[in-house]
């Protein structure tokens, strides 16, 4: 499968696809852990990439509630949503506009059987 990633690079910063599909679990679940269970990401790892975007954007994406008796939770707030579909239109925009030019590339790739295929490793 062809497939285009886009990864973001601000002075200090980057919004890639992990940390949106990361924003997008976040906003399914309610949860920074569950999201990041839900994608094979310690908890810690999870917490580490919501600081790094809270921290580069001027206001936090995320908010979140530590547990106990009314129970914890995470959710984006209105810049998190914002920065998400700026992000997803972005990448929506660029699959559009590289689409002729990536068929043209994929055509010129040598034939072979799927065992010879190493998925990029």
């Amino acid at each position: 499968m062809t497939a285009l990633k886009l990864r973001i690079l601000f002075d200090g910063a980057m919004m890639g696809p992990g940390k949106a599909d990361l924003l997008d679990h976040i906003r399914a679940t309610g949860s920074i852990a569950a999201a990041g269970r839900q994608m094979d990401m310690s908890y810690k790892r999870a917490w580490m990439l919501v600081e790094e975007m809270n921290a580069a954007f001027a206001q936090p994406l995320v908010t979140s509630a530590r547990g106990g008796p009314g129970g914890g939770g995470a959710r984006l707030t209105g810049t998190g949503e914002e920065v998400l579909r700026l992000y997803r239109e972005v990448v929506a925009r660029s699959e559009r506009a590289a689409a002729e030019p990536m068929a043209a590339l994929e055509g010129m790739l040598r034939g072979r059987a799927p065992s010879e295929i190493s998925g990029g490793k």
